[in-house]
C-alpha cells in the first residue's frame, strides 16, 4: 500500500512527519485502512512534532481529516511548506501553529470541485455540495488568518497563487525561513497571482488589439454638426434694358 506521508523518530523524542505527493492518492477512501492507519501512528507517540509538506493536493475529505487529527494531537504541531501547499494541502497547513515557509515555496487556494452526472436535480444537489465544502474550507482559513469570509471566497473564486511573503501578510503563514527583518529591503511586499484576474487581464486586452472590421458601420457622433442653410432662392431680374427697349421701338417702327 503507498503512503502519502512517512514518519521519521528524532533523537529528542521529537518526530517529523513528511506529507508529499497527492492527498489520498490510492486508497484514502477505505476508511477502516487509511484515516485510521494514520491516526494511528500519529497518536503512537507524543511530543513536538514537525510536518514537512510539499503536496499538490488531492481529495478535501482526506484533508479534513488529517486537519482534524492534527488539530486534535495535544503536543505542538510545526508545518514547513518545503515546496507547495496548494489545494486540499493548504488546509492541511491551517494546522500548524505555526505554519512557516521557505521563501521558494508556494500555497494555492481555490474553489473546490467535483465531477457530477443526472439530470438538473442532480446538478442543483452537485452545486450545494460544493457551496457547503467551500463553507467548511474557510472555517479552516478563518481560524488561521483572521480574514473575513468574504475575502478569502474571493481568493478562492480567483485561484490565488501566494509567495511566501504574501501568505504571510495574509496571515497563511508566520514566518519564512532562512530570512530576518534585517535580510528583506524594506520596500519588499509580497505577491500573488489570481488566474481568473490574469486571464479577463489578457482577454481584455487581446480584444482591444484587434482590428476594427472593414464594413463596419461608422459610429455616429453624439451631437451630429448642425446642417448648412439652404440658400434662397434669387428672383429672376424682369427689367428690360434701355438698349433692347430702343431696338424693340425701332422694329415696330
Amino acid at each position: 500500500m503507498r503512503h502519502f506521508w512517512n514518519w521519521v523518530r528524532n533523537d529528542d523524542e521529537s518526530r517529523t512527519l513528511y506529507l508529499e505527493g497527492v492527498i489520498a492518492e490510492e486508497s484514502w477512501f477505505a476508511d477502516d485502512i487509511t484515516p485510521a492507519m494514520f491516526k494511528e501512528e500519529l497518536f503512537a507517540g507524543n511530543g513536538p512534532i514537525t510536518i514537512h509538506l510539499n503536496s499538490p493536493g488531492g481529495d478535501c475529505i482526506a484533508a479534513s481529516q488529517i486537519y482534524t487529527m492534527l488539530m486534535d494531537y495535544p503536543g505542538d504541531v510545526t508545518i514547513q511548506i518545503d515546496g507547495m501547499a496548494a489545494s486540499a494541502a493548504s488546509v492541511i497547513a491551517m494546522a500548524g501553529t505555526p505554519v512557516t515557509m521557505s521563501p521558494t515555496s508556494l500555497m494555492m487556494i481555490h474553489n473546490p470541485f467535483t465531477m457530477a452526472m443526472g439530470d438538473t436535480e442532480e446538478m442543483r444537489k452537485a452545486i450545494q455540495l460544493l457551496d457547503e465544502v467551500k463553507e467548511s474550507i474557510i472555517n479552516a482559513y478563518q481560524i488561521k488568518t483572521g480574514l473575513s469570509r468574504a475575502k478569502l471566497s474571493h481568493l478562492m473564486d480567483s485561484e490565488t497563487w501566494m509567495n511566501a511573503l504574501k501568505a504571510k501578510e495574509l496571515g497563511f503563514c508566520d514566518e519564512v525561513l532562512y530570512t530576518g527583518a534585517e535580510d528583506l529591503p524594506e520596500d519588499m511586499s509580497g505577491y500573488s497571482f489570481e488566474r481568473k484576474s490574469a486571464a479577463a487581464c489578457l482577454m481584455n486586452r487581446v480584444i482591444a488589439s484587434m482590428p476594427k472590421p472593414q464594413n463596419a458601420v461608422p459610429e455616429e457622433p453624439e451631437h451630429p454638426p448642425d446642417p448648412e442653410p439652404t440658400p434662397e432662392p434669387v428672383a429672376p431680374d424682369n427689367r428690360v434694358k434701355a438698349a433692347d427697349l430702343e431696338k424693340r421701338l425701332s422694329l415696330l417702327k
